[in-house]
């Protein structure tokens, strides 16, 4: 639920912060659809009711999302070029 609430806190803020500089900024370009911001949303909410049918099904979900995040994201650097 805290990792749950986390991705949720992080999507609100890229919102927030790309509503107040305007969706032409660079900003807005570097996050662009923000496709791992709105997938761990998802899977964490998955992982959360599958914990309880199967407990390393749950933990499987949560390693994935880490391992998503660990892979670097250029999109800032491409932005910036």
């Amino acid at each position: 639920m805290v990792l749950l609430m986390a991705a949720i806190a992080y999507f609100i803020l890229s919102r927030t912060l790309i509503s107040h500089h305007g969706r032409d900024s660079m900003l807005a370009l570097a996050v662009g659809r923000d496709f791992k911001g709105k997938i761990s949303v998802l899977i964490y909410a998955a992982a959360i009711p599958l914990a309880f049918v199967k407990a390393w099904f749950g933990c499987a979900l949560y390693v994935l999302v880490a391992i998503m995040w660990l892979i670097p994201d250029r999109r800032i650097e491409k932005a910036l070029r």
